[in-house]
């Protein structure tokens, strides 16, 4: 039974999203919500997703990588990409990724929040979610539970890399070249996800993306403020919103530069959330910097108490 400040703060959290104040990141670690701990990932099963050490492991093994660290996955793509080229890296990637990996009880409890939050009085605004990960397994969970959903999604390869790719519900792809005035994307209708370092794209391998490298992450890093980038109504809510951090841990630079990237060395406006099994020294004071609470309890466990908690108050 969880003690009563965890019960608490699922009550808190579930009264924030339904007023529409909670922003889910998730990272490569929310698609190990559920995986027993001893279960080894390996590439010919398609059970669950790797995590970003085990991808990097297989990544090192598939392309010679000799040098320290094989568990880097940042070093390891930029190995990959500087002897070889990014074709072989993006074809083992979607090799990896174009497959129907189950969805987790988290993904699952995403794609039911919309119907969640219809059943409220007050209809509140949908969720903006904001993932690192390549895959598509969040995508499938809402169209398995029959949700729509805007997909909001980062170019990082093409001539246009560096801008946003808006795939409306029931419309035609848009690329964003203005984000300022891109006024299209909202959270009153429908769900958006938002993936923010690019992902694969199913129809067509061309449009494949990822910011996995080293030169990748510069480039990110190189871009114009945030404002300048992501969709003017989407930076918006995030300013607005709390955070909760799923599947992250703070020594992963690429969580670190999505902090940057939106809030430079602002504090979070709101109080925000990561949760975390085990954590060490050094993710404590990462997140404390940032005035994020950690709350070391293992991914499922933290769902299945925040969607009671969420029902208990939607059905009030």
């Amino acid at each position: 039974m969880p003690d009563e400040t965890l019960q608490v703060h699922w009550m808190q959290v579930a009264g924030q999203i339904l007023a529409g104040r909670v922003v889910p990141f998730l990272g490569a670690g929310a698609n190990l919500c559920g995986r027993p701990g001893k279960l080894t990932w390996q590439p010919s099963e398609f059970n669950w997703l790797p995590s970003g050490r085990e991808l990097s492991i297989h990544l090192a093994h598939r392309f010679t990588y000799q040098e320290k660290n094989e568990d880097d996955l940042v070093r390891v793509s930029q190995y990959v990409s500087l002897t070889l080229g990014s074709l072989p890296l993006y074809e083992e990637l979607r090799e990896l990724f174009n497959r129907d990996y189950p969805p987790t009880d988290l993904h699952r409890f995403l794609a039911q929040v919309p119907s969640i939050l219809r059943s409220h009085p007050d209809q509140p605004p949908y969720q903006l979610i904001v993932t690192t990960n390549y895959d598509d397994v969040l995508e499938r969970a809402f169209a398995d539970a029959g949700e729509p959903f805007d997909l909001v999604t980062y170019d990082a390869e093409t001539p246009h890399r560096g801008r946003f790719i808006h795939r409306p519900h029931d419309g035609e792809p848009t690329r964003i070249l203005e984000p300022n005035a891109y006024d299209d994307l909202t959270t009153d209708e429908r769900t958006v996800i938002l993936k923010i370092h690019g992902a694969i794209d199913r129809a067509d391998k061309d449009r494949d993306g990822y910011v996995i490298t080293e030169d990748h992450y510069i480039d990110y890093l190189a871009r114009t403020e945030v404002s300048k980038l992501f969709p003017v109504t989407l930076v918006k809510i995030l300013r607005r919103s709390h955070c909760m951090f799923l599947g992250y841990s703070l020594r992963d630079w690429n969580l670190r530069v999505i902090l940057n990237r939106i809030w430079g060395e602002e504090r979070l406006r709101a109080n925000s959330w990561a949760v975390q099994s085990d954590p060490d020294l050094i993710d404590k004071l990462l997140w404390r910097k940032r005035d994020v609470e950690i709350h070391d309890i293992p991914l499922e466990g933290y769902v299945v108490g925040l969607r009671e908690a969420l029902l208990a108050l939607a059905h009030k």
